[in-house]
């Protein structure tokens, strides 16, 4: 196992998640600082998931094979860097944006390049392994990265915030032409397309059933401060909900790493319905601090460890044409965010604030659904299940 390799792009992630999240928790000081309004600002996230969706498939088809994955990856780190520090110094709402677009070329090819890079460079049995300790980055952006920056920019200043972020990414990327092994090239994977991919069995329900998650997650996610008020908890619990939801996904994909490898199949299924059950009784017992926390644990722990088993489904399914199927999930999720945050919109003003994790717990259900019924493709079952099921 490339451990020095797995840290650097354990950290990498957690620097990329950070930088997609933080112009939310910065936007009235970006606001007050450009002169322009605070719905403007959001255009800084809009504009970065609107890139990822549109440039993440064809530019990493077009690199596949023309650029060793390591220079890739090490290029996209850079990037990042260069894309924070022209947000820091951009005197304009227009050169902030630019700014962001480019940092959403990087993201949109880090998620494609870095899943399939890793299955490449540690051994088939500890993949899931691997997923686990890079892919814990993101739920330490969420838990530390974002907070940590938000609270530097009230500080200081929003600029510092990114240049810390660029200092960080420039680091990183000296460390990965250092401590990032090459990958071994497959040339079966060269001409590799979602076509392809999507004719491997299994690959459309993970596709599928991953973005419905993620769709629940952020339709909840980014309306969890109403449904706190309207539970009756005072204001500092919606900080204290989303710090229990970072911190507690570390323990889901921790768990992720013992039983990716072993227990996929269980595992997910449970981790999915713990997810569907804890929004359906969120309207119902969130209303206490005991109820609410115990069920913020629940949703960071499964969520954290749903990203990892689907991560290692959709390897496995893509078979010799994973990079496209990972491509393909990469735009998929980003839609599925995008389309969480406006879903969680509608339930809030159709049903009401208390009733938004109800309304998310209907498309965790509908993935429940599909994995329950992808038994052979997509989300079979691992090594030690299916010699259970002989005995």
């Amino acid at each position: 196992m490339p451990w020095g390799g797995l840290l650097v792009l354990a950290a990498t992630a957690f620097t990329a998640v950070t930088t997609e999240l933080l112009p939310s928790g910065l936007l009235p000081q970006i606001s007050r600082d450009l002169g322009v309004d605070e719905s403007a600002v959001g255009s800084l996230t809009a504009a970065y998931a609107a890139v990822i969706v549109f440039t993440a498939l064809p530019l990493s088809k077009f690199l596949a094979g023309r650029v060793p994955r390591k220079i890739l990856l090490i290029a996209t780190i850079l990037t990042f860097a260069l894309s924070n520090v022209l947000l820091a110094l951009s005197p304009t709402l227009g050169l902030a944006v630019a700014a962001r677009l480019l940092g959403g070329i990087a993201h949109g090819i880090l998620w494609s390049t870095m899943a399939p890079y890793v299955a490449r460079i540690v051994p088939v049995a500890s993949m899931g392994k691997a997923m686990a300790v890079v892919f814990s980055g993101t739920s330490l952006a969420l838990a530390v990265g974002t907070p940590i920056g938000t609270m530097m920019g009230a500080v200081l200043s929003w600029r510092t915030s990114f240049l810390v972020l660029a200092g960080a990414a420039a680091i990183l990327g000296l460390l990965s032409v250092m401590l990032l092994p090459s990958a071994p090239k497959d040339a079966r994977t060269a001409d590799a397309s979602v076509c392809k991919a999507i004719k491997q069995p299994g690959v459309i329900a993970v596709a599928t059933a991953w973005p419905l998650l993620l769709l629940a997650h952020f339709a909840l996610f980014t309306y969890i401060a109403p449904f706190i008020r309207a539970a009756g908890l005072p204001e500092n619990a919606t900080g204290i909900s989303l710090t229990v939801v970072g911190a507690t996904g570390l323990l889901g994909i921790w768990i992720a790493g013992l039983t990716a490898d072993t227990y996929p199949r269980k595992a997910l299924l449970v981790s999915i319905a713990a997810l569907t059950a804890t929004f359906a009784a969120l309207p119902i017992l969130g209303s206490s601090w005991a109820g609410n926390l115990a069920l913020m644990a629940v949703w960071g722990t499964a969520f954290g460890a749903i990203g990892i088993y689907n991560q290692a489904a959709i390897l496995r399914a893509g078979g010799e044409h994973r990079d496209a199927a990972n491509g393909l999930t990469v735009v998929a999720i980003q839609v599925g965010i995008a389309i969480g945050a406006g879903y969680g919109a509608l339930a809030l003003t159709v049903a009401g604030a208390l009733l938004v994790p109800l309304a998310a717990s209907i498309p965790a259900a509908g993935a429940l659904a599909i994995a329950l019924a992808s038994r052979h493709n997509g989300y079979d079952a691992g090594p030690r299940e299916k010699r259970l099921r002989k005995r």
